[in-house]
């Protein structure tokens, strides 16, 4: 039966055959559901695009008057509006190939006639439930995308999206990390746009972009004639930011005289242009990001502890893809839907083989790597993005198995033939080597194996497994 306290699902049935249609409604309505009724394709596309009949699954016959079953699938999947709709292909004529077509252009399942009764009822429950849950995930990823113009609902962005709900609305200043192609820009946006300030400047500086010459001019101002090339007077970036937001934008890279004036600044809030002597007093709120380990840039004296400290009040950290990939259809999704929508084009479907593809590669470019991708494909696609369309994938070495690490941070030690001794095998050899890099990357992450997986682009029980089948132990 359909879920208590649920509305009715609404199943339509595909099918030149009364007989067929008549059973289906009658075995379908004893379950509690609303059945439609289509005797053609071109019908049943009917039903779906103008009629105010809402349709949650769709039982599909492939051999029909007319367009067939097949070119009916394929409409949907295309559609926008109807891609992500659970259709059950049935037929009583299918052949092998009829049955890998429909598979591959996104059949939820496959039913031969005469039709088994209780399977079709367990595949339509299914499909209802799956479809209801796919749409509770989309609705919660829209308020998502509204709230903070980011993707994803995976366990690390919900973490992320609460430590922004907990910063946003406070005076702090916030030091966003994470690897380049992350997304920190947007974290920083979606802080700025949620707390008081969200209606003042956000001014992003990139502090890797300015010469070292040219960075206290453009951060503080100069006064005409202050310097050769200083034709007149300049307001700095901390003066436009007045009232809002300032973003040092890659701040691993300014130097440290700079650095000891960003610092006064932010103590107390107090800036002079360069060649004048008057002070400027702003109020404004610094967030700093970075790729870079600054805790090291201050052991090594490159980055200065007090205003490490100054930055550090609030720490964001942005995963990484590779901790997120559950997130990585969505993404996909999205670059896609958007890529169309900019280029005037119809939606393309992305084939399931390609999402699993995706979610294998190890991206050391992050969230921007994926979309360059991505749009590559759309490019070389037609109607559909498949495997074909995708671009090789230029981290991955081609003595890596599935679940071995993709690329290697730190080589581990090897063992090696000298003259006279045997050699290993070349398997033997791939096994050392994998076992070393297994047990160094344990031993960076300090034998966690949530971290140590993920850095390994593999899941946690499939680390476990081949820890037991390596026979490691910690401090061995």
């Amino acid at each position: 039966m359909t879920d208590e306290g649920q509305i009715r699902a609404t199943v339509l049935v595909v099918d030149d055959e009364r007989n067929i249609r008549r059973t289906l409604q009658m075995v379908l309505d004893g379950e509690g559901y609303q059945v439609v009724e289509a005797a053609s394709a071109e019908a049943a596309l009917e039903t779906l695009y103008r009629s105010e009949q809402p349709v949650d699954v769709v039982l599909l016959d492939l051999k029909l008057p007319g367009m067939s079953g097949l070119d009916a699938l394929s409409r949907i999947r295309t559609d926008e509006t109807t891609r992500d709709l659970p259709v059950i292909v049935i037929s009583g004529h299918a052949t092998v190939d009829d049955a890998v077509s429909a598979v591959k252009l996104g059949a939820t399942d496959f039913f031969e006639k005469p039709l088994n009764r209780e399977r079709v009822v367990v595949s339509v429950r299914n499909s209802v439930r799956t479809a209801r849950l796919s749409r509770s995930v989309a609705h919660l990823q829209g308020e998502l995308e509204a709230r903070y113009e980011m993707i994803g609902t995976s366990a690390p962005m919900q973490k992320l999206y609460g430590d922004i709900d907990k910063v946003a609305p406070t005076k702090a200043s916030v030091l966003v990390t994470g690897e380049s192609g992350t997304g920190k820009e947007l974290v920083c946006r979606a802080i700025h746009r949620l707390g008081p300030r969200k209606d003042a400047p956000f001014i992003k500086v990139n502090c890797a972009a300015i010469p070292r010459e040219l960075i206290e001019s453009e951060l503080f101002g100069h006064e005409k004639g202050s310097f050769t090339g200083a034709q007149g007077r300049k307001r700095g970036f901390f003066e436009q930011a007045h009232g809002g937001t300032l973003l040092l934008d890659e701040i691993g890279d300014m130097d440290l005289a700079a650095q000891a004036k960003v610092l006064r600044a932010l103590q107390s809030g107090e800036i002079a242009r360069v060649g004048s002597e008057h002070v400027i007093h702003v109020d404004v709120r610094v967030f700093a990001a970075t790729n870079k380990d600054l805790t090291r840039h201050v052991a090594d004296g490159t980055f200065r502890e007090d205003l490490y400290y100054r930055l550090d009040v609030f720490p964001v950290r942005v995963p990484a893809l590779r901790e997120r990939q559950d997130d990585i259809r969505q993404l996909a999704d999205a670059f896609v839907t958007l890529f169309c929508q900019e280029n005037g084009l119809r939606s393309k479907a992305i084939d399931e083989a390609v999402y699993e593809t995706l979610t294998r590669r190890s991206w050391p470019g992050n969230v921007r790597e994926l979309k360059n991708v991505v749009e590559r494909a759309a490019i070389l696609s037609g109607d559909r993005i498949t495997i074909a369309d995708l671009p090789e994938d230029p981290h991955e070495s081609p003595f890596d198995d599935d679940d071995s690490p993709a690329r290697a941070s730190r080589a581990p030690e090897l063992p090696r033939a000298t003259d006279g001794e045997e050699r290993l095998t070349l398997r033997a050899y791939r096994e050392a080597a994998e076992r070393a890099y297994i047990v160094q990357t344990l031993r960076d992450f300090d034998w966690n194996i949530s971290r140590s997986a993920a850095a390994l682009g593999v899941e946690r029980t499939n680390l476990h497994k081949k820890i037991r089948a390596f026979g490691i132990k910690r401090g061995g």
